[in-house]
């Protein structure tokens, strides 16, 4: 049975979209489930629920453990999301986003990478705020005092963090060496960050220029590249609750459904 969908647009086929709620609810559940809660969790009756589990099953979409009977994710599903995985260019989707968020913030925005060096800028978007900081794609930045290096300390490896770090104090001006690797003061920040998702600064590497950053996640859970606004203090509101942090954070939050990541 095909139906039209509200905006009048293609014809689907209605039993595939109420048996893939099925699918959905597996998914949101994160686990196993037996037959009652996966149709409870999919708001239909398990009689109802069954026949398309059946099918999925045949299909290999779902897989049903013979020893409990609960229904899980089956070896085709699990394969269309590994090729799925390989499909998706995180920088090549994030690059597309940079435009439309320049004009929504009103200032630069960026992607940042963890390259062989440290946080590295890879794409940068100019907004209609002028931003006079000598930044450039190739461009590696602190870890200690940028928003996207803070954001690479909390969620990356840690050891290629301290190593960052370690290089990072060796090339310090003298007299202006940071500690070399991880201190209580900047632990307990790092954690800040891993709960709000969300790190900036505030006149850190260039006075007078705030900075905010938000993390990508892809499937793995590993965050893949912080998206990053940069503006003048006077413009550019640095608190996690202010318009501009909303938006990179929302921007991030969308980026990492598409790239699979949950949660």
């Amino acid at each position: 049975m095909s139906v039209e969908d509200e905006g009048g647009g293609s014809r689907g086929i209605q039993s595939i979209e109420v048996g893939g709620r099925l699918l959905r609810a597996l998914v949101h559940l994160g686990r196993p489930a037996p037959l009652k809660e996966l149709a409870g969790e999919a708001d239909m009756a398990p009689a109802k629920a069954h026949p398309y589990l059946v099918s999925f099953g045949k299909l290999g979409l779902i897989a049903q453990d013979p020893a409990t009977g609960q229904y899980g994710l089956g070896p085709l599903a699990l394969q269309m999301g590994l090729i799925s995985l390989q499909q998706v260019d995180p920088i090549r989707l994030a690059s597309a986003e940079l435009p439309a968020l320049a004009r929504q913030i009103g200032q630069t925005v960026g992607i940042a990478i963890w390259g062989n060096r440290g946080p590295t800028f890879v794409r940068l978007e100019e907004g209609p705020t002028a931003v006079h900081v000598n930044m450039r794609h190739g461009t590696v930045v602190s870890v200690r005092g940028t928003a996207s290096g803070r954001l690479f300390a909390a969620f990356a490896p840690r050891e290629q963090v301290l190593q960052a770090l370690k290089d990072e104090a060796a090339h310090a001006p003298a007299g202006a060496k940071p500690p070399k690797g991880i201190d209580a003061s900047f632990e307990a920040e790092l954690a800040q960050v891993r709960a709000q998702r969300f790190a900036s600064v505030d006149g850190g590497t260039v006075e007078g220029i705030s900075a905010l950053a938000a993390p990508v996640f892809d499937g793995f859970g590993a965050m893949v590249l912080a998206l990053t606004a940069i503006g003048p203090r006077a413009s550019l509101d640095p608190s996690p609750e202010g318009a501009a942090a909303q938006l990179l954070r929302a921007s991030a939050a969308a980026l990492s459904r598409r790239l699979g990541a949950r949660g």
